[in-house]
């Protein structure tokens, strides 16, 4: 989506946060029993959200310390490997001239489908725009899981183990070829942490990592991947995908 907005900055909370409200306002807008569905019981055998997307991009905003600088054109990319998902935003968005972006106002100036690569050689590089979030499960002493769960960085034990899960799993959600590997982390950039939407209001802030990684698999679950994101709380903006 391309947009044009006059402020000239975003409040760090809501550089990410927005984009769930918007997300469901658009699907209740054009899709309401599907967004109904989501909202309450996710899809497939594990509850997923398989939608996802990225925070705002101001390609001619200048740069300020401190702040996240907006104003002028701006792009907004959101994501998900069901159609009906994506066909359900575009209706909305038709009937939508301005949005709002918590309290900023982005006045829609185009929509446009992009589809996801075809990864023909069944294998893909996936860099992520926002950071990759984790959470592990914590062990006693004795190895024995613990109720409570830790975020997991780049880096740690067992990172690598938990992002091959949620590859998996959401292929599974989507009824694809599960055979997906990831075959190895090329890049890691500094951990940061956003405020992200919870199911009422702001849901605190979750800690990653951006990432490059290379994957194997079925193309089209490769495709599916790319359209939805990686790691936890795709939903919530995080493991964006950068085009």
């Amino acid at each position: 989506m391309a947009f044009h907005t006059q402020a000239r900055e975003l409040g760090w909370e809501d550089v990410l946060a927005p984009g769930r409200a918007l997300s469901y306002a658009l699907l209740q807008r054009a899709a309401p029993e599907l967004g109904e569905v989501l909202h309450a019981k996710g899809w497939g055998p594990y509850g997923m959200v398989p939608f996802g997307y990225g925070a705002p991009v101001f390609p001619t905003a200048k740069r300020r310390a401190g702040a996240y600088a907006a104003g002028g054109p701006g792009v907004l990319e959101l994501g998900s490997p069901l159609p009906e998902v994506v066909e359900g935003w575009a209706a909305g968005l038709a009937s939508m001239p301005v949005i709002a972006w918590g309290p900023t106002a982005f006045i829609v100036d185009a929509i446009e489908a992009v589809e996801a690569p075809s990864f023909v050689s069944g294998r893909a590089v996936f860099r992520t725009v926002t950071p990759l979030v984790m959470k592990s499960s914590v062990r006693d002493e004795g190895g024995v899981c613990a109720r409570r769960q830790a975020w997991c960085l780049p880096g740690e034990p067992e990172w690598d183990v938990y992002v091959q899960g949620n590859l998996r799993r959401k292929a599974e959600t989507l009824g694809l070829d599960p055979d997906v590997m990831l075959e190895g982390v090329g890049w890691v950039g500094p951990k940061r942490s956003f405020a992200v939407a919870g199911t009422v209001g702001v849901g605190g802030r979750k800690p990653g990592a951006c990432v490059e990684i290379t994957v194997s698999g079925a193309p089209r679950t490769l495709a599916a991947l790319h359209s939805w994101g990686l790691g936890q709380a795709n939903s919530a903006g995080m493991g964006w995908i950068g085009a």
